[in-house]
């Protein structure tokens, strides 16, 4: 009876919050994922160059108004949508160069999906090397996202001025128009946090063991 309850109060301390079979599974599905986001990304890449392409272009201008309107509202239109048959090499250059560092940082992101899965599945997770992958990882998405973000913001702006979409109004000078995430950038930096927590965790890990 004794025997018995000691089992049952093992099990549960036991327990692993993800199996094997489903870290598996984890790396299965990031190695899938990064396939079609390359593909994805390699075939918008291309368009860039070859055209036809449409793209989402920002405006700064009020000079394009809204009209029709009820309740007295004024507005105007703050993006368009443009089909370009071919992109002047240098705005094409521009998006493409922005395309592959976007891709670059969400493959970041799916290889230490994959990674960390793997080394779940041989309960090697607090190591030095998953302190570097998960550092690297974080400085490649904050950098990649960042770079990618503004040249993408710089070719659709030059896309805009370049079809005469960007025309201010009277006494109106436009600059520049850019949209930009900081999403990309607060997670690479979170990333760097979680790769200093591990490596306090390994640690920390290395004094148990010397306890036991």
């Amino acid at each position: 009876m004794n025997e018995a309850m000691g089992d049952a109060q093992a099990t549960p301390s036991n327990k692993k919050v993800v199996s094997r079979a489903e870290a598996l599974w984890v790396m299965i599905a990031a190695a899938v994922a990064a396939i079609a986001t390359s593909a994805a990304g390699v075939s918008n890449i291309v368009a860039y160059f070859a055209g036809p392409v449409t793209l989402t272009l920002p405006l700064a201008t009020t000079h394009q108004a809204a009209t029709g309107l009820r309740l007295g509202a004024e507005a105007h239109f703050a993006s368009i949508e443009a089909t370009i048959p071919a992109l002047p090499l240098t705005e094409a250059t521009l998006l493409a160069w922005a395309g592959v560092l976007n891709l670059v940082g969400i493959l970041a992101v799916l290889a230490l999906l994959f990674v960390l899965a793997f080394r779940l599945r041989g309960e090697n997770l607090f190591t030095a090397g998953s302190v570097w992958i998960i550092g690297a990882c974080g400085v490649v998405l904050a950098v990649a996202g960042t770079l990618g973000q503004g040249l993408d913001s710089a070719g659709r702006h030059r896309v805009a001025q370049a079809i005469g979409a960007n025309q201010g109004g009277a006494g109106e000078s436009i600059i520049f128009s850019a949209n930009f995430n900081v999403g990309p950038l607060m997670a690479g930096i979170v990333l760097i946090l979680v790769a200093a927590v591990f490596q306090l965790g390994g640690r920390l890990q290395k004094d148990t063991e010397g306890l036991v």
